[in-house]
C-alpha cells in the first residue's frame, strides 16, 4: 500500500511539471487571440467612423464648384463685390456643414475666397500651390490630403475639386474637414488607436506624446516627400522607439518609453482611399496574466486533486482498521436502540393520552366560549326587551285601530278605503315579522364557518335590531360607508352580534348626553400583515365612535376582560366585549378601543378583505 501511495505521489508530480511547462505557451496564445478578436473589433468601429465621417464631405467640393458664385468670381477674380458675397456664402456653408474650412483657389494657388476671411487666421492671399491637393485638382482630379494647416496650424483633413466652365478648369474649391472629435473619442479607451500616412508617421491618435512619431524609419527619402508637401508644417518628427516581432501569427509591438517598458499586439487595416493605416493596440499585459492565473489554477488543482488521492489512499488504509470497531459498536447500538425503543413506545402512550385529554379541553372550551356568545345575545335580547315592547304596541295598537275603522267602514259600504286599512295593517304586521325574524337570527347559535359577508347587509340587519335601543337615547347614528361596499371575511350572524353589542354600549354612554352622536364608518386599506406566500394583505376597518365619556386608561386595560363592567348592577353580565373580542380574533381580526382626540370612544374593529365570488357563508 505504501508503494502504490509514494507512485500516485510522484505520477502527480510529474504531471504538474509538464502543465507547467507546455500548458503555459497554449493558454496564453489562447488568450492572445481572443485580445486580437477584440482588437479586430476596436479596428473596425474606428474604420467605420472614420470613413463614415469623410464621406460625409466627399461630394461636397464638386457640387459647391458648380454653384452660380463660384463660377461668377473665378471669372472675375479681381471682382471685390463679388468676392464679399462669396465670402459670406462660403462662410454660411461652413457653419451649415460644419466643416473647418472652405476655400476657393486660382489656377495659380492664390486663395481669393474663403469661409473664415473675417478671422486672424484667414486663408484670403495665401497662396497652397505647394500642396498636393491643389495639384491634383488644377489637374482636373478629386482630391484628398491630410496635413497640418500651416497657416492655421490646425490638423484636417482636405477634399479638392476643379472649377471648370466649358471644359476649362479655372480654379479649385477646397473643403478642409476636423477630424479631432473623432481622435477625442480614442482618448481613455482600453486600446491604443493611432493612424499613420504612407511615410508611418502618426498623425492621429488617443495618446498625445505619440503625435508626428513615426513606426517606419524616418529615411531621407520619407522626410523629403513629407517636407515637399509640407504635410505637417514645423512639426518635430520623431521615431517611435518601438520594436516589432511575429510570434506564433500574433504582430507583437514592444514600446519603450518613461514609464517603462509594454507590450502590445497589433491590429491594422488600411484606408486605400485615404492613404491612411488604422492601427489598434491592445495591451498584452492583461492577457498574460489571465493566462498565467489560468495556469496556477490549474497547478493548484492539479496539487489539491493529488493531496486528494493521497486523503483517499489514506482514509482507505484506515478503513480496514475501523471495520473491527465499527462491528463491535454496532451491536452495542442495537442493543441500546432496542432499549430506547422501549423508552420511547411508553413516552409516546403517555404523550397520546396527553393529546387526548387537551383535544376534550379544547372541545369543552369551544363549547363554553359558544354558551358563553348564546348567553350574552341573550342578555343582550333582555336588555332590548322594554324597547322591543314598545315597537311591537305601536303597530299593535296602529292594527286595532285600522282594524275597527276598516268594520266601520265596511259597513257604510266604502270598500276602497276599508281596502286600503287591510294594507296598512299589513303593512304593520310584515315589519313586526322582520323584527321577530331579525331577532330570532341573532338568538340563534351560529356554526363555525367562515365566508365572504356583504357588509352593508349585516350593517342594515344590525339596524333593523338596534333601532329600538338608539331611539330610546334618542341617539343619531351616521353611516359612512364606500361605494362598492368591501366584502370582510366573517361569520354573518357572529358578525352582526359584535355590531349590535359595540353599538348598543354607544347608546349607552351617550344617553343623556347633550351631543348624542354615533359615527359607523368602514374604510378599506392595506395593512402591514404578510401573508405567506404573498404580498402585503389587505384589511378592512370598521370605526364606531359616540361622543360619550370616553374609556380611561385603567379600564381600557381591562374593559375586554370577560365579567368586567361598568354599568349598574343588573345592567349587564360583563361579557359582551369580551366575547366581541373573541369573535373579531376568530375572524382573523382585531378589536381595539382608544379615546377620540375631540372627546368620546372610538371602537375599531380590523377583519381580512374576502374575495367578492366567494360566497357568503351560512350560518
Amino acid at each position: 500500500m505504501r508503494t502504490r501511495y509514494l507512485s500516485a505521489i510522484a505520477g502527480f508530480a510529474a504531471l504538474a511539471i509538464l502543465f507547467a511547462l507546455f500548458g503555459g505557451e497554449v493558454v496564453v496564445r489562447r488568450y492572445l487571440n481572443e485580445a486580437q478578436a477584440q482588437g479586430g473589433t476596436t479596428l473596425r468601429l474606428a474604420v467605420a467612423a472614420l470613413d463614415g465621417h469623410l464621406r460625409r464631405y466627399e461630394a461636397l467640393p464638386a457640387l459647391i464648384a458648380d454653384q452660380p458664385d463660384i463660377e461668377a468670381l473665378i471669372r472675375a477674380p479681381g471682382d471685390a463685390v463679388r468676392r464679399h458675397a462669396t465670402n459670406l456664402y462660403l462662410s454660411q456653408i461652413n457653419a451649415l456643414l460644419k466643416s473647418s474650412d472652405i476655400y476657393m483657389l486660382t489656377m495659380d494657388g492664390e486663395t481669393i475666397a474663403a469661409s473664415n476671411f473675417d478671422q486672424p487666421t484667414s486663408f484670403v492671399g495665401q497662396n497652397f500651390s505647394y500642396r498636393p491637393y491643389f495639384q491634383e485638382a488644377a489637374r482636373g482630379a478629386q482630391a484628398r490630403f491630410y496635413a497640418l494647416g500651416t497657416t492655421s496650424a490646425k490638423r484636417g483633413y482636405y477634399f479638392s475639386s476643379p472649377i471648370e466652365i466649358g471644359g476649362e478648369i479655372l480654379g479649385v474649391i477646397v473643403f478642409k474637414v476636423d477630424i479631432d472629435s473623432i481622435e477625442s473619442s480614442w482618448v481613455g479607451g482600453d486600446a491604443r488607436i493611432f493612424v499613420s500616412d504612407p511615410e508611418g508617421i502618426i498623425f492621429m491618435t488617443g495618446t498625445p506624446e505619440w503625435l508626428y512619431s513615426a513606426v517606419l524609419p524616418l529615411t531621407p527619402e520619407r522626410r523629403s516627400r513629407t517636407e515637399a508637401s509640407r504635410r505637417y508644417a514645423d512639426a518635430v518628427l520623431t521615431e517611435l522607439p518601438m520594436t516589432e516581432r511575429q510570434d506564433d501569427g500574433h504582430r507583437l509591438m514592444t514600446l519603450t518609453t518613461d514609464n517603462g517598458t509594454r507590450e502590445y499586439l497589433v491590429s491594422a487595416q488600411e484606408m486605400p482611399e485615404a492613404g491612411w493605416t488604422v492601427n489598434v493596440l491592445t495591451d498584452t499585459a492583461s492577457a498574460r496574466a489571465q493566462a498565467q492565473t489560468v495556469v496556477v489554477a490549474g497547478l493548484l488543482l492539479l496539487c489539491m486533486t493529488g493531496l486528494g488521492v493521497a486523503f483517499v489512499m489514506q482514509r482507505r488504509a484506515r478503513l480496514a482498521e475501523r471495520l473491527q470497531m465499527q462491528e463491535q459498536a454496532h451491536n452495542e447500538l442495537e442493543r441500546r436502540v432496542e432499549e430506547r425503543t422501549a423508552d420511547l413506545a411508553r413516552v409516546n402512550s403517555r404523550i397520546e393520552d396527553e393529546i387526548a385529554e387537551r383535544r376534550q379541553t379544547e372541545q369543552q372550551l369551544r363549547q363554553t366560549q359558544s354558551d358563553l356568545i348564546q348567553a350574552g345575545k341573550l342578555a343582550g335580547l333582555g336588555q332590548m326587551s322594554a324597547a322591543l315592547s314598545h315597537e311591537f304596541n305601536q303597530p299593535l295598537a296602529a292594527a286595532k285601530t285600522y282594524t275597527d275603522s276598516a268594520a266601520v267602514l265596511i259597513e257604510r259600504g266604502r270598500l276602497e278605503e276599508a281596502s286600503d286599512n287591510i294594507r296598512r295593517i299589513s303593512a304593520l304586521i310584515d315589519r313586526m315579522a322582520s323584527i321577530s325574524r331579525h331577532l330570532r337570527n341573532f338568538a340563534r347559535k351560529p356554526n363555525e364557518k367562515l365566508g365572504a359577508v356583504a357588509l352593508d347587509e349585516v350593517i342594515r340587519e344590525t339596524l333593523e335590531i338596534v333601532a329600538a335601543r338608539l331611539k330610546a337615547a334618542q341617539a343619531e347614528l351616521t353611516i359612512e360607508l364606500p361605494s362598492p361596499p368591501p366584502m370582510v371575511q366573517a361569520g354573518f350572524v357572529r358578525l352582526q352580534q359584535v355590531l349590535v353589542n359595540i353599538l348598543t354600549n354607544a347608546a349607552d354612554a351617550v344617553e343623556g348626553r347633550e351631543d348624542r352622536t354615533i359615527t359607523l364608518s368602514v374604510e378599506r386599506q392595506m395593512a402591514p400583515h404578510v401573508v405567506a406566500g404573498g404580498p402585503v394583505a389587505e384589511r378592512v376597518t370598521i370605526s364606531i365612535r359616540d361622543h360619550g365619556p370616553g374609556v380611561g386608561s385603567a379600564i381600557r386595560e381591562r374593559i375586554f376582560d370577560p365579567f368586567f363592567t361598568t354599568k349598574g348592577i343588573g345592567k349587564g353580565l360583563g361579557l359582551g366585549l369580551s366575547i366581541s373580542y373573541n369573535i373579531v380574533k376568530d375572524f382573523g381580526g382585531s378589536l381595539s378601543v382608544e379615546d377620540h382626540p375631540d372627546g368620546g370612544a372610538i371602537f375599531i374593529i380590523e377583519l381580512p378583505v374576502a374575495e367578492q365570488t366567494m360566497g357568503q357563508a351560512a350560518e
